[in-house]
C-alpha cells in the first residue's frame, strides 16, 4: 500500500507540473482577489479555477495509476501461473510460481528444457560468471542455487534504483552497494554450444552497479515518462491558438473600455480628476480588468485537458473488458488511424489448438516403435496432455502446441508417451539440439547401452527431407532416399496437406554404431544429416471462426492486414485466404522470407528502401520468415514515403525476438497467454485472450477517442465563440458583461467539466468500421464541425443579442443595461444568462453528431452517464437561478420566463435540423483514403 501511495503522489505531482494547468493556476489566485466590492461572492471564480486544476490532476493521475496497476495486476496474475520447476531436500522436485521461490532453493534453469545452458546477458554490464536475474536462457538447461531473491536479485536492485522499491529498499540498498555478486551459482551439467545462428535480439535492462548517483538524477528517475501523443499534441496546438486569441481579445476588451471611460469622462463631460474621486475611478478601472479576465477564463479551453483524460480512461477501462490491457495511453488513439496489421498467424488468427489429420491407419510395428519413442524425447517435456479440466470437456495442451500434436497422436495410436519418458528421463538425453527461428528443427541425441547413439530430428518437412538420404517403406524397411523421389513426396503429400492449410512436420532419426570415433557433437551441420525419414505428418490448427468476419471489418476500414508467419508458403498461403487476407483472382504477393530478403536487398547484402516500396504495397503474406524479417517489413512500411500519409502500422508478437518488431511498430500487441515477458515489456497493448478480433475492438476504440474529442471541441468551441463575443459586445456597448464572471465559471467550467464527461464517454459503435482512417495528419476541426459550430453559434448570438437589446420590451421587466457598478441582479440579465445555459445544454445533444448526421438522437439511451448529466444540468441550472440570488447575479424567473427560456433553448435542435436540410452531405473517399465530405447547396 506504501508502494502504491508514493507511486500515487509522483505521477500527481507529474501532472500537477505542466504549464497548460500553471496558467490556470495564475488566473485562479488573481480571480480568488480581484473583486472587492463584490465582498463576499468575490472569492468563488478563483475558487472555481483552482478547483478545476485540482479536477483535472487527480483525474489525470488516477488515470496513469489504474492503469499501471492493472498491468501489475496481470503481470502478478501471470508470475502466479508462471511455474518453477526447483528441488528442495536435494530430493523432492516441485513445481512452484516464481514469486514462491526462495533462498536456497536449487531451480532449473531452462530455454524448453534441453541441455547446453548458454546465457545472454548482454542486458546487463561488466562480465559476470554467475546467473543474473533479468537475463535470459537462449539455450540448454542447467541448475542454480538460488542465493538472492525480491530486491536482493539484480531485477529487484536495478528497480530500487529506478524508484519502484520503498523507502525501507533503498536504506537497505545504500548498506550493500558493495557488494556486486547477488543471483546464483551455476551448476553447467554440459559444456555450452556455441550458437551458430543469430543472436537473439533482448530487451536491456538499463541498471547501474551501485553508485552514487545525484539526487537530481534520482528524483528524475521517480517520475515516470510521458511522451505527447499524436493527438495531444494536437489539442495543445489548438489550446495555445485559441488562449493566445483569447488573450487579444481580452486585452482589446480592457483597452476599449479604458479608452471609452476615460474619453467620456475627462472629454466628452470635461470632468477633471479629483482626488476625491479616484477611488470611484479605480474601482471601474477594477471593474474592467474583471471583465477582461472574464473575457480570458472563458476563451481558454480548460475542459480540453480534462475530455483527453476522461476519454481514454474510460477507453482503457472498457478495453480491458474487450481483452485489451493498454500499457501506453496514447496507444489507444493510434490504434484509430492504423493503416496496417501485421499479425502472428498461430493463435492469434488460429486457435492454437492443433491436431493430426487424417487420423493414422495401421502401422507397422518397427515405424510405431520409431514414431512413439521419438515422438517422446524429441519433443520438450514440459509439452505434455492433461485430462479435461471439466467432464466433457477436451484436453488440455501444455506446452509448445505443436508438440502437443505430435503427443496426441500417439495417444491415439494407443500409446503412453509418459511411459517412454520415464524410462528415459530428461537428465538421460545425451545431447539436444533445440528448436529457433533459423535452425526450424530440433534434435535430440541418445546414447544407448551398447555405446552407439541413436539421433530423432523433428521440424519443417522441406528442411529435414533435404537432410534424408533413406526412407523407412510401408514395411518397416529402410531404402535410398534420392532427390527425385524427395520431389514426389513434396508434390503428392506436402503441397496437398499445406493447400488445405495443414502444417507439415517431418520425423526422422540417424543411427551412430559403437565402435567408431566419438562424433564432434558441437558440429551440428554433420551431425544433423543422413538422415532416414520415419514419417511425414500434417497438423491442423483451425482458424478462429470469428477471425474471418474481423478481417473484412478490417479491410471496410481501410486497413491492410498482412499474415507474418513462419509456416511454408503454401500453408501460410491457405490460412490466408481462409481468413480472408487473399482472395481468389487478386494480384497480391506471397514471399518466402528467402525470396523476400532477395529482393529487397542489393548487391552487397544491404536493404534498400526503394526496394522495399515496391513489395509492399502488394504483400499479404510473408511465409517462412524470422523475426529480423518481420522487423525490416515493419521498419520498411513505416519509412516508406510511397503514400501521401505515413503508414500507421499495428504490429503482434509472442515471442523474445519479437521485441524490436514491436517497439519498432507504431502500435505492438503482445500476446496475453503465449507471449514472453520481453514481448510484454515492449508492446504498448497486451491481448489477454490472444485473439486477433481483440485488436479490431482496439481500432473501434482508438476511432471512438478521436471523435469523441472531436465531438467535445464541437461543443466547447460553440460555447466559447458565443461566450466571448456576447462578453466583448456587451462589455464594449454597456460597459458591462452581460454574462457575470461566477455566470461564466458555471458556463465555462461547470458545463464544459460534465460536457467533457458526457462526450467523452461515447461508447463506440460498428459504424466507426465504415470508415477510412483520418490520418495524422488531418486537422481537429473538420469542414463539418466548423459548419456546426459557426451555425450554431450564429442562432446563439442572435438570440442573446435580441434578449440583451429588446429582451425588457418583449417581457415587460426593467432594463439590465447601463446598471449601477453595484446594482442588485436583474430578471433582464437572469433571462439571457438562462436562456445561454439552456441553448448550450440542448446544443450539447446536437453535440454528438460530428459528421452531419440528422438523427441527433440516436443511440442516446445507450449513454447513460450523458442522459444523467444533461439531467443533473438541468436541475442545477434551476438551483442556481431559482436560489443562487446575489453570488450568482440571478433574480428569481417565473413559469412564463422560464417556458420562454426552454423554448429557445430547444431551437437549437430545431435549428440544426434546419441547418442540416440545407446541405446535402455526400461522403466521398479522396486519393488520400481520407474520410472528408463534400457539400452542395439545395
Amino acid at each position: 500500500m506504501h508502494v502504491c501511495c508514493h507511486q500515487f503522489r509522483l505521477l500527481f505531482c507529474f501532472v500537477f507540473d505542466q504549464h497548460f494547468l500553471s496558467f490556470h493556476i495564475v488566473c485562479g489566485e488573481v480571480s480568488v482577489g480581484e473583486e472587492e466590492g463584490e465582498g463576499e461572492t468575490g472569492w468563488i471564480e478563483g475558487a472555481a479555477i483552482l478547483l478545476s486544476v485540482v479536477c483535472v490532476v487527480l483525474v489525470t493521475a488516477f488515470n496513469d495509476w489504474s492503469k499501471e496497476k492493472q498491468f501489475r495486476g496481470l503481470q502478478s496474475r501471470i508470475e502466479q501461473e508462471q511455474k518453477f520447476t526447483v528441488i528442495r531436500a536435494w530430493v523432492k522436485v516441485i513445481q512452484i510460481p516464481v514469486a514462491d521461490i526462495t533462498v536456497g532453493d536449487i531451480a532449473q534453469v531452462k530455454y524448453g528444457k534441453v541441455n547446453d545452458l548458454k546465457i545472454d546477458e548482454s542486458s546487463l554490464t561488466d562480465k559476470d560468471p554467475l546467473l543474473l536475474s533479468g537475463t535470459h536462457v537462449m539455450e540448454g538447461s542447467g541448475r542454480m542455487v538460488v542465493t538472492a531473491v525480491g530486491v536482493n536479485s539484480q531485477t529487484g536492485i536495478i528497480f530500487t534504483l529506478l524508484g519502484a522499491g520503498g523507502e525501507e529498499e533503498k536504506r537497505r540498498m545504500k548498506r550493500k552497494r558493495k557488494r556486486k555478486k547477488q543471483d546464483g551459482a551455476i551448476e553447467n551439467r554440459n559444456k555450452a554450444k556455441a550458437q551458430d545462428g543469430a543472436a537473439m535480439e533482448m530487451q536491456p535492462l538499463k541498471s547501474e552497479e551501485g553508485g552514487d548517483g545525484d539526487e537530481k538524477d534520482k528524483k528524475k528517475a521517480n517520475l515516470p515518462k510521458k511522451e505527447k501523443s499524436v493527438l495531444q499534441g494536437k489539442l495543445t496546438k489548438l489550446a495555445v491558438q485559441i488562449g493566445k486569441a483569447g488573450l487579444l481579445m481580452s486585452a482589446i476588451t480592457v483597452i476599449i473600455l479604458v479608452l471609452y471611460f476615460v474619453i467620456d469622462t475627462f472629454w466628452v463631460q470635461k470632468r477633471p480628476w479629483l482626488a476625491e474621486c479616484t477611488p470611484i475611478y479605480i474601482q471601474y478601472f477594477v471593474k474592467f480588468f474583471i471583465i477582461g479576465v472574464t473575457v480570458l477564463v472563458v476563451a481558454v479551453p480548460e475542459g480540453l485537458p480534462l475530455a483527453v483524460t476522461i476519454s481514454l480512461a474510460y477507453s482503457v477501462k472498457k478495453m480491458m473488458k474487450d481483452n485489451n490491457l493498454v500499457r501506453h495511453l496514447d496507444a489507444c488513439e493510434t490504434m484509430g488511424n492504423a493503416t496496417a496489421i501485421c499479425s502472428d498467424k498461430t493463435g492469434t488468427l488460429t486457435m492454437n489448438r492443433m491436431t493430426v489429420i487424417p487420423e493414422p491407419e495401421a502401422i507397422p510395428p518397427n515405424i510405431l516403435s520409431y514414431l512413439v519413442t521419438g515422438i517422446s524425447v524429441n519433443c520438450a517435456y514440459t509439452s505434455k496432455i492433461l485430462p479435461p479440466e471439466k467432464e466433457g470437456g477436451l484436453p488440455r495442451h501444455v506446452g509448445n502446441k505443436t508438440e502437443c500434436a505430435l503427443l496426441g497422436l500417439l495417444l491415439d495410436l494407443k500409446r503412453d508417451y509418459q511411459d517412454v519418458r520415464n524410462e528415459i528421463p530428461e537428465e538421460a538425453l545425451y545431447k539436444v539440439y533445440t528448436f529457433n527461428s533459423v535452425r526450424k528443427s530440433m534434435s535430440t541425441v541418445l546414447k544407448n547401452s551398447d555405446g552407439s547413439y541413436r539421433i530423432f530430428s523433428k521440424g519443417a518437412s522441406e528442411i529435414i527431407l533435404k537432410k534424408c538420404f533413406k526412407i523407412l517403406s510401408a514395411n518397416g524397411e529402410a531404402k535410398v532416399f534420392r532427390p527425385r523421389d524427395r520431389d514426389d513426396i513434396v508434390k503428392t503429400v506436402i503441397e496437398p496437406m499445406a493447400s488445405e492449410g495443414l502444417r507439415t512436420i517431418c520425423l526422422a532419426f540417424r543411427d551412430f554404431p559403437a565402435g567408431e570415433p566419438e562424433p564432434e557433437w558441437d558440429n551440428e551441420n554433420d551431425i544433423v544429416t543422413g538422415l532416414t525419414c520415419i514419417a511425414v505428418v500434417g497438423i491442423e490448427d483451425p482458424v478462429r471462426p470469428e477471425v474471418p468476419d474481423a478481417i473484412k471489418k478490417c479491410q471496410r476500414a481501410g486497413i491492410t492486414v498482412r499474415m507474418v508467419t513462419g509456416d511454408n508458403i503454401n500453408t501460410a498461403r491457405a490460412i490466408a485466404t481462409k481468413c480472408g487476407i487473399l482472395h481468389p483472382g487478386e494480384d497480391f504477393l506471397c514471399l518466402e522470407g528467402k525470396d523476400f530478403n532477395r529482393r529487397i536487398r542489393n548487391e552487397k547484402g544491404e536493404i534498400e528502401q526503394e526496394r522495399i516500396d515496391k513489395i509492399w504495397p502488394k504483400l499479404r503474406v510473408l511465409a517462412r520468415s524470422s523475426p529480423t524479417d518481420k522487423h525490416t517489413l515493419v521498419k520498411g512500411i513505416i519509412d516508406s514515403t510511397v503514400s501521401e500519409q505515413r503508414q500507421v502500422v499495428a504490429v503482434t508478437g509472442d515471442g523474445t525476438n519479437d521485441g524490436p518488431a514491436l517497439k519498432k511498430a507504431d502500435v505492438g500487441f503482445a500476446m496475453g497467454i503465449a507471449g514472453t515477458d520481453v514481448a510484454k515489456e515492449a508492446s504498448d497493448i497486451i491481448l489477454t485472450d490472444d485473439n486477433f478480433t481483440s485488436i479490431v475492438k482496439a481500432v473501434m476504440w482508438g476511432r471512438n477517442v478521436y471523435d469523441s474529442i472531436s465531438k467535445f471541441l464541437q461543443f466547447q468551441l460553440t460555447v466559447n465563440v458565443v461566450a466571448v463575443i456576447v462578453a466583448f459586445t456587451g462589455a464594449c456597448i454597456t460597459q458591462d458583461s452581460p454574462l457575470k464572471a461566477v455566470q461564466m465559471l458555471w458556463v465555462n467550467l461547470i458545463m464544459d467539466t460534465l460536457a467533457s464527461l458526457a462526450l467523452a464517454t461515447e461508447p463506440p459503435t460498428e459504424s466507426l468500421l465504415l470508415r477510412k482512417p483520418y490520418g495524422r495528419n488531418k486537422p481537429l476541426i473538420s469542414r463539418t464541425m466548423m459548419k456546426n459550430i459557426l451555425g450554431h453559434a450564429f442562432y446563439q448570438l442572435v438570440v442573446v443579442f435580441t434578449l440583451l437589446f429588446a429582451g425588457e420590451k418583449f417581457f415587460d421587466i426593467d432594463s439590465g443595461r447601463n446598471a449601477p457598478l453595484h446594482a442588485p441582479p436583474s430578471e433582464h440579465y437572469t433571462i439571457v444568462f438562462n436562456t445561454f445555459v439552456l441553448m448550450q445544454l440542448f446544443n450539447e445533444i446536437n453535440a454528438r453528431k460530428i459528421h452531419g448526421e440528422r438523427n441527433v438522437f440516436e443511440g442516446i439511451f445507450n449513454n447513460a452517464i450523458f442522459c444523467t448529466i444533461v439531467l443533473g444540468t438541468f436541475v442545477v441550472q434551476i438551483i442556481i437561478v431559482q436560489f443562487g440570488g446575489k453570488p450568482f447575479s440571478c433574480s428569481e424567473l417565473s413559469i412564463e420566463q422560464w417556458l420562454w427560456s426552454i423554448f429557445l433553448g430547444m431551437g437549437t435542435l430545431l435549428w440544426g435540423q434546419v441547418k442540416s436540410s440545407s446541405f446535402f452531405v455526400q461522403t466521398y473517399k479522396s486519393r488520400k483514403g481520407i474520410h472528408g465530405y463534400r457539400f452542395f447547396l439545395m
